[in-house]
């Protein structure tokens, strides 16, 4: 039970506590840094969809060829919602200057705050989907490997709680609104994971699909918006620095605590 609840709630302590640095830093995140934090970011959702959610999808499916086809379908399927829900809810693409298309009457706030709380719904469902295995005490993932993804989407999150609060101070926004809005676009992530956990006996039959399901929303969110972003302007290789130093820890998070 005790890791059921640290690997529920990680995730949302990750964001809020980046979220914070709005009362240590300046209006604005220097852009090396935010954009070593977005590579950072991207690696570590990386490796987690590969070593946490992509290679136990498999293993659960048996031992010969056709153990792929879950794991092929379940990502697939993962990179389509993510595409249609990117253009079904009116959002803001990380580092877009002002909201553009349809939507260009809701406020730059409401834009920022969908569009992180559409990028925490994978991560919060990867959380949920790797709890849900543990339980069901499955040899392929332990309850220390769903602990350890968990961990792992927490320190991702930080850059990212970040990355959202510092804008919305830098537009005017007091600091506490900037923090309440940052910290609570990661709450939808404990309350996709602990649904998905109370619905565990009925998808069970699925986890492998529900598996690499959220690996393919987790890496369509690292295509299409973080390593774009990161990879913009000047120094796009600090980018790939932080890219490296946070699929390396991720690796290590899951190969050691899983």
């Amino acid at each position: 039970m005790n890791g059921i609840v640290i690997g529920l709630l990680l995730p949302l302590a990750g964001t809020a506590l980046g979220a914070a640095c709005v009362f240590f830093m300046k209006k604005q995140m220097p852009d090396l840094v935010q954009k070593t934090l977005l590579g950072f970011a991207s690696g570590v959702m990386v490796a987690a969809s590969v070593w946490s959610l992509l290679i136990p999808a498999m293993d659960m499916s048996g031992t010969d060829e056709a153990r792929v086809v879950p794991a092929v379908c379940g990502f697939l399927a993962g990179i389509a919602f993510l595409l249609l829900m990117d253009r079904v809810i009116p959002h803001l693409h990380l580092g877009s200057p002002s909201p553009e298309g349809p939507h260009s009457h809701l406020s730059r706030t409401s834009m920022l705050a969908l569009a992180v709380t559409l990028h925490n719904l994978p991560e919060g469902m990867a959380v949920g989907v790797a709890l849900a295995a543990a339980l069901e005490q499955s040899s392929h993932l332990s309850m220390a490997g769903a602990v350890a993804l968990s961990l792992g989407i927490a320190i991702q999150n930080f850059p990212e709680g970040a990355i959202v609060s510092m804008p919305l101070r830098s537009e005017g926004n007091s600091r506490s609104r900037a923090f309440a809005i940052g910290a609570l676009s990661g709450v939808v992530e404990p309350a996709g994971a602990a649904l998905t956990i109370l619905l565990a006996a009925y998808v069970t039959p699925f986890l492998p699909y529900l598996l690499a399901f959220a690996a393919g929303a987790m890496i369509y969110v690292v295509v299409e918006e973080l390593i774009p972003e990161a990879s913009q302007g000047r120094h796009s290789n600090l980018g790939t620095i932080g890219f490296a130093a946070g699929f390396s820890l991720m690796m290590v998070l899951d190969v050691v605590l899983g």
